[in-house]
């Protein structure tokens, strides 16, 4: 092929890259991100080839040559010094398979990421002067503005804007580089109506990043502007454009302090992207817990100051360090896989040298632009644009980790900085001798030793786009297939599907394991339609399964628990043969055992050492332990409600009153699952005259059955009779909405209470 045909490849790859943002196949587990990084991976494999190829037969475009000479080239060096830190943390980590391969649920494992390098140097390579950076960026906005309009329905909705990106952070990291993105383009631009295309298309991306709801990008946001306007003011020549930035740094400081201030305010609350900004403060919930997350990471730190636990395997020491206060923060989703801040994340799991080797690449791109800058390769106010998105990106990422689409973005930032160290107009043209080993230099033709090594690229790269990418997809379809299949309630056809899925031996089965454990468990009523022999066949097949997830990582909490599970779950299959029965609740006993060792002052755990107490028949060990995990933090309503629940299956009585109360002013009554049980203990608390409690409990009936007039007329003289006036006649008008023959009613019930 041509120089013009390789160039034209490898560039509309490039551009083609950015489509797969829009892949989302419901026939994929976790469609949001394997319908993206699958396609992905098997895009750049197929580049990666045809880039090693070009290189070959046209050594002039070979990076890292002549004037770009690797030596000297401190951003590229920074990223190999990063990936190799990251593969030898895989190796010497607590868990090579999830370090290397990642999980179905993230897809950013070191192999993914380095699909990612790749991206990068035939950026580098075939993207060199400005009119190719300005299709590239181009194509980066209108991308962007693209996923705008696919999240604008779900704002509309009032569901979670997040386009095809399936995540509201994923969403607001694009918007920001694409905004940016678009401002660089628009200063390079002097077309009036490609200019107000650009300022069109930062409108259409604001709107999108506002309705991501993204705290930490609000605030990467606003001192990035902050900090290009303080630019602007301190080095731009012209007074005019000085003072008018410190005017309008000026009034956005005196804006958000208004806001502040005023929190409590109509026009505060009645405005929704206000009411966001006053949200962000460090009482929030959320980063109550990701406080807590950094300090599980800090703690086990100088276990593994070196090279960290292990690339992608934060959730060790975050369960290793579980602070059990984490409840009084949240209830669910306490499994942190990541620590929610890139440099805690990085420090933790790749050690002192990974996070060093990660802030050389940026510290590198700032010495690019700095060098640009002063070269006069771009204004003060491109300089201002690039500094500013690099610092809303770290920012942002104090409270989040990267994902599919920042990564994607990144590499196109690190690639544009890089050619503005090295633009086409300074490149030197490569002297090479007549033969270099791998083209004949004289008339082009690839020699023996080219030929072989394109072949030999080209097989490994085909074995690894089958083999880790195709096979991947196949295993990804049969589970879904699978779960499917139970749906209808075909369990036979359900395992069959995960036999053939587990039958190509990925090494992304993990999660897909996880899915047919949980299936089995959840559906005992279709085990009890089989024969005895078949539903102890699936039951072992599960264990299985569960067996391999923990030899993957004998140290994780999660897998173990899993097991624990599945075998406990197993055990009562075998109630009438003692011996069996033993054998699997022993096997439970161990499983959770190691489990706690994982994770020791995780209260839930110790529900399920409970419950295989309770299995056996060992009532007093079970209260026990529930009674420790209360102890961990009795602030902890689910396990109060726990230990409430087993008194009551005990029958005793008098001890599941008390403690039943106990979860209730707590705020547990949702774990009561019982509707019936919830109606008993309201008409108790009626009796008691304990009306704060008839308001917790009516609540949550109140959310299993909405259409129920008697819970809204009873919450609404509940709430009366506690005070709550404004709670009493949103109920009494909810009841009247239900039933309008008791509108009349409600409107004096109403103007008692006013």
């Amino acid at each position: 092929m041509s120089e013009k045909i390789y160039l034209r490849i490898l560039r509309l790859g490039v551009y083609a890259s950015f489509l797969t943002t829009f892949f989302v196949f419901n026939n994929l587990l976790f469609p949001y991100i394997t319908s993206k990084q699958i396609p992905f991976n098997l895009l750049v494999e197929v580049l990666t080839f045809v880039w090693i190829a070009f290189l070959i037969k046209y050594p002039s475009w070979r990076p890292f040559v002549g004037s770009r000479s690797i030596k000297k080239d401190w951003l590229s060096l920074g990223l190999f010094a990063f990936f190799t830190i990251l593969v030898i943390s895989c190796i010497f980590g607590v868990d090579f398979n999830l370090s290397f391969w990642g999980d179905i649920e993230r897809m950013l494992g070191v192999f993914h990421l380095l699909h990612f390098l790749a991206l990068y140097l035939i950026m580098i390579t075939v993207f060199r002067s400005w009119p190719e950076w300005r299709n590239l960026l181009g194509v980066a906005v209108l991308v962007s503005v693209y996923q705008a309009f696919t999240s604008f329905p779900q704002a509309a909705a009032g569901k979670s804007a997040f386009g095809t990106l399936g995540n509201t952070s994923y969403i607001s990291g694009q918007m920001l580089f694409g905004m940016f993105f678009a401002l660089i383009l628009f200063f390079k631009q002097k077309n009036f109506w490609l200019r107000s295309g650009y300022i069109l298309s930062i409108i259409f991306m604001f709107v999108a990043f506002k309705n991501s709801g993204t705290r930490g990008a609000f605030i990467g946001l606003a001192v990035s502007i902050l900090l290009l306007l303080f630019l602007l003011a301190m080095f731009n020549k012209n007074l005019k454009v000085r003072y008018g930035s410190i005017v309008v740094a000026g009034l956005i400081i005196l804006g958000v302090s208004l806001i502040y201030t005023n929190s409590n305010s109509a026009w505060v609350q009645n405005n929704d992207f206000f009411r966001r900004i006053t949200q962000i403060n460090s009482q929030a919930n959320t980063f109550q817990t990701r406080i807590l997350s950094w300090k599980a990471g800090m703690k086990d730190l100088p276990n593994h100051y070196l090279l960290g636990t292990g690339y992608g395997n934060f959730a060790s020491s975050f369960d290793k360090y579980f602070d059990p206060a984490f409840y009084d923060w949240a209830r669910t989703e306490t499994y942190f896989d990541h620590a929610h801040n890139n440099l805690v994340d990085l420090l933790s799991t790749t050690g002192i040298l990974g996070l060093l080797s990660y802030l050389s690449i940026f510290a590198a791109l700032v010495y690019y632009m700095i060098q640009a800058f002063r070269k006069k390769q771009i204004s003060l106010i491109q300089f201002g644009l690039l500094l500013a998105l690099l610092t809303a990106y770290f920012i942002q990422n104090v409270v989040l980790f990267d994902s599919f689409v920042t990564y994607l973005m990144l590499m196109v930032l690190f690639a544009y900085v890089y050619s503005l160290m090295y633009p086409s107009s300074a490149m030197e043209p490569v002297v090479h001798k007549v033969k270099d080993g791998w083209v004949n230099a004289i008339n082009g033709e690839v020699t023996n030793k080219g030929f072989f090594l394109m072949i030999g690229t080209g097989l490994v790269l085909l074995v690894i786009a089958y083999q880790f990418n195709v096979k991947v997809w196949k295993m990804l379809d049969l589970t879904i297939a699978g779960q499917s299949a139970a749906a209808q309630s075909d369990l036979p056809k359900a395992i069959n599907y995960y036999k053939q899925a587990f039958a190509y031996n990925t090494p992304l089965d993990r999660d897909s394991r996880n899915t047919l454990v949980q299936l089995v468990m959840s559906r005992s009523d279709l085990l009890a339609k089989l024969p005895q022999s078949q539903a102890r066949e699936y039951l072992d097949f599960a264990i299985e399964q569960a067996e391999k997830n923990v030899a993957l990582n004998r140290g994780d909490s999660f897998s173990q628990m899993i097991l624990a599970q599945i075998l406990n779950f197993t055990s009562t299959y075998y109630s009438n043969e003692p011996d069996k029965f033993s054998y699997y609740s022993q096997r439970a006993e161990t499983a959770v055992d190691k489990c706690i060792e994982a994770t020791p002052r995780r209260s839930t755990v110790y529900f399920i050492k409970a419950q295989i107490y309770l299995t056996r028949g060992e009532k007093e060990k079970a209260i026990d332990t529930l009674k420790y995990a209360v102890g961990l933090n009795p602030k902890f309503p689910d396990a109060t409600c726990q230990l409430g629940k087993v008194y009551a299956y005990l029958g005793k009585t008098k001890e599941a009153q008390k403690t039943i109360d106990d979860c209730v002013d707590l705020g547990g009554a949702d774990t009561l699952y019982s509707g019936q049980q919830l109606v008993d203990l309201t008409n108790r608390y009626v009796k008691e005259k304990r009306f704060d409690r008839v308001v917790k409990v009516l609540t949550q009936l109140s959310t299993m059955d909405q259409n129920n007039v008697k819970i809204w007329t009873g919450l609404a003289e509940a709430n009366k009779q506690i005070g709550h006036k404004a709670e009493a006649v949103a109920a009494a008008r909810k009841a009247a909405e239900i039933d309008p023959s008791l509108k009349s009613s409600a409107e004096q019930f109403i103007q008692q209470i006013q």
